[in-house]
């Protein structure tokens, strides 16, 4: 493993330095890629749904329930990451109902009270038939 003074070297000569976030706390990848990545001093993360991290199955019927479970879900990916939803830049949400908008930011505004920009769009189907799934993108 680099030391830090290291990583700060190769950044500095324009080298990409990326570095793969997992955390128990959220729903491991259903697929074939990570929950986040850390590209410099910025956070990406993954989609995350309304799954439960210890028993992998949905959470809440409802959008305000599916709304919560995935906020829980981002802050876990994000705090493993050394971030916040204070340090979001940029949201991009998908709805399966775009009848559920209102509810949804009901939900959304308690966690990201910093209003970063953000995308929002109803798709056919989400992962698991879910109602919502939300990504961030936030500074480290």
């Amino acid at each position: 493993m680099k030391s830090d003074r290291a990583a700060v070297q190769q950044r500095m000569k324009g080298e990409c330095i990326m570095k793969t976030v997992h955390t128990d706390k959220a729903p491991a990848a259903i697929g074939p890629y990570s929950q986040a990545i850390i590209h410099g001093d910025t956070l990406y993360t993954s989609g995350q749904i309304p799954v439960d991290p210890a028993t992998g199955e949905v959470v809440g019927t409802t959008i305000e329930e599916q709304a919560d479970r995935v906020m829980k879900n981002l802050g876990a990916v994000l705090e493993a990451a050394g971030s916040s939803y204070e340090n979001a830049v940029k949201t991009v949400c998908f709805l399966a109902d775009m009848n559920d908008f209102a509810a949804f930011n009901e939900v959304y505004a308690k966690y990201f009270v910093n209003k970063p920009a953000r995308s929002c769009v109803a798709v056919k189907t989400l992962p698991k038939n879910v109602l919502c799934e939300v990504e961030v993108i936030a500074a480290v």
